[in-house]
């Protein structure tokens, strides 16, 4: 990138992160609480609401072994979801002139299974949006096939790189998504209760890495051992918190991207420019 501060969108964008809990295996009941919650954050003045990592099913991998017919979307081979339980959110994105990001389960033609990001647009079009590159633990890795490349969602002349939960654990992920031009990282995600010092810390850093705004949605409540632990967050492009949840309750966190913001720090920080093509060459090996 020869210039991070050229081409940068010409006005604010409000984006909301969510932390909610959805009933395992209920997709058409959790449509309708994430129609709710996006409601909520259009309210607030959101033009992207971003929801949790598997939000429709919820993240509750016996439920989602058990039953896959039940807790899947199916997407056609363009990539579209006409499913009827999500009804609700085509509605109100409707309506109310959003872009909704939402975790699902996300059948494909070839048979594949991913842990996706759905891409509801304003117009109420439902698209499998961007499937999971790294999965976690051998539950994902026994439910899921990994995603097959990254994703950048233009809304408004902002580039939205997409992440999923673990992905944002790799600095290369995001930085993937800021090489290619992104200005905001979009990451659904689900942590369990005792992991939130590296909750907070990898989504501050990915933002300070990249000098990229990032928003953090998450699953909160359920059982143990799948509990999670909320902490939903809007990071400025110094890995500064604008906004942040509790670690328990439902929240819908809503704050503005704002392009003067952005300018004014990648002037600064221009690690997008001063990084090094290439450093993994040749190691000289010292001793001591």
């Amino acid at each position: 990138m020869t210039n991070p501060t050229a081409g940068l969108p010409a006005a604010p964008l409000s984006v909301a992160a969510v932390q909610a809990g959805p009933v395992p295996g209920d997709v058409a009941g959790n449509a309708r609480s994430a129609a709710r919650l996006v409601e909520r954050a259009a309210a607030s003045g959101a033009r992207v609401v971003v929801l949790p990592e598997l939000f429709l099913p919820a993240y509750h991998p016996p439920t989602l072994a058990a039953d896959p017919a039940g807790a899947d979307v199916v997407a056609d081979g363009a990539g579209r979801v006409a499913d009827p339980r999500l009804d609700p959110l085509r509605e109100v994105a409707r309506e109310r002139r959003v872009v909704v990001v939402i975790g699902a389960a996300v059948r494909h033609p070839d048979g594949r299974r991913t842990c996706s990001s759905l891409l509801v647009e304003a117009a109420g079009r439902v698209g499998a949006g961007y499937a999971k590159q790294h999965l976690w633990g051998p539950d994902e890795n026994a439910l899921f096939t990994p995603g097959r490349c990254g994703a950048t969602l233009l809304v408004d002349g902002w580039r939205l790189g997409l992440g999923v939960c673990y992905d944002a654990c790799f600095p290369e992920h995001a930085r993937a998504a800021a090489a290619d031009g992104a200005h905001g990282y979009l990451c659904p995600s689900g942590y369990l209760v005792g992991s939130e010092h590296r909750r907070d810390l990898y989504y501050r850093a990915r933002a300070l890495d990249n000098t990229i705004y990032v928003a953090f949605a998450n699953a909160v409540g359920g059982a143990p051992p799948w509990r999670f632990n909320g902490g939903a967050a809007i990071y400025d492009p110094e890995g500064r918190t604008l906004h942040r949840a509790a670690d328990s309750g439902e929240a819908v966190v809503v704050e503005r991207f704002d392009p003067a913001e952005l300018h004014r720090v990648r002037d600064a920080h221009r690690m997008l420019v001063d990084r090094l093509p290439d450093q993994g060459g040749v190691r000289t090996l010292l001793t001591g």
